[in-house]
């Protein structure tokens, strides 16, 4: 799935050619991509009609365009979900759900072109965010991503070291810390040489900020790189693929000598997905004997949002 700096190159590509745009037309092509969407496929239509796109913003892998009346149009990509600019004369894509009109400039040397959103998976979609432009309510409870200048080191490391749940848990917990999804989870996992599984009571402050420099690292240099990309599904607006794939140490190389001691790096089922590890740099952690008659402590129970 696209993580954050798969997103973050698609909301800089939207900045670049849909800021300043007036809507023209709507088309929504089939209803599941506009589900959460009270006002249903035809209400979204007509909302957007004749609006200005003012901004393209981003938290975490969420992406929205305020527009000029105050409201904002959310989106989020889900597994497979594109959003492409295209010529309206360019044949229509093979999952192609929403085809947006729009027109820039004045009447004369007015340029028009498609903001389409195609989606194979259809687990992504948009949404009309009422008096979202500043910060779309639905998404207010997520939590900074690392590559945000208002993300607080400080607090991330006390509330990672106040939970006995594992690290990687942690680093797709949305509440508390956006945008990094499993592939850049497991990459900064292995820079930092910390198993996944590791308690974060157990970290230390410095290992945790270590951590959290990796994991700023990682998507900085995918982000430069056009984010990561292992087939068609993963393009910015231009369709172009990203290629730090090339790069990766860690993530989908079951099996291959780590690049750092040439141990077979390692695949283990987690959350319905994968980790990729190396079994001599990120030993897994020990188990803690407790003390007969002391209780075990619990798991922080608190309901969170993970990376979809």
């Amino acid at each position: 799935m696209p993580e954050l700096p798969e997103v973050e190159v698609v909301r800089a590509g939207l900045a670049r050619h849909v800021v300043g745009a007036t809507i023209t037309s709507v088309e929504v092509l089939h209803p599941r991509p506009v589900r959460r969407d009270p006002r249903g496929p035809r209400g979204f239509e007509a909302a957007l009609t004749g609006r200005r796109i003012e901004d393209a913003r981003r938290r975490g892998k969420y992406l929205w365009l305020p527009l000029d009346n105050g409201d904002a149009l959310l989106g989020h990509l889900g597994m497979s979900g594109q959003l492409l600019v295209q010529r309206p004369d360019v044949a229509p894509e093979k999952h192609l759900r929403i085809r947006i009109g729009l027109e820039a400039g004045d009447q004369d040397g007015a340029e028009r072109r498609e903001l389409r959103f195609v989606d194979q998976r259809m687990f992504g979609g948009l949404s009309i965010s009422a008096g979202g432009a500043e910060l779309p309510p639905e998404i207010a409870h997520i939590a900074r991503d690392p590559l945000d200048p208002e993300f607080d080191d400080d607090q991330f490391v006390a509330k990672v070291r106040r939970r006995v749940s594992g690290i990687k848990r942690q680093l797709l917990d949305q509440n508390l810390i956006s945008g990094v999804g499993n592939i850049y989870a497991d990459e900064a996992l292995w820079r930092a040489r910390l198993h996944g599984e590791r308690p974060g009571q157990r970290l230390t402050a410095a290992q945790v900020r270590d951590l959290l420099g990796h994991a700023r690292t990682v998507m900085s240099e995918a982000l430069g790189q056009g984010g990561t990309s292992f087939d068609a599904l993963y393009v910015n607006v231009n369709g172009q693929s990203g290629y730090f794939d090339r790069s990766l140490h860690a993530y989908g190389r079951e099996g291959e000598p780590c690049d750092r001691c040439g141990a077979p790096l390692r695949r283990v089922a987690f959350m319905n997905r994968s980790s990729y590890f190396c079994p001599t740099c990120q030993p897994a952690p020990r188990r803690r004997r407790v003390a007969p008659g002391r209780a075990v402590p619990a798991i922080d129970q608190r309901p969170v949002e993970w990376d979809a």
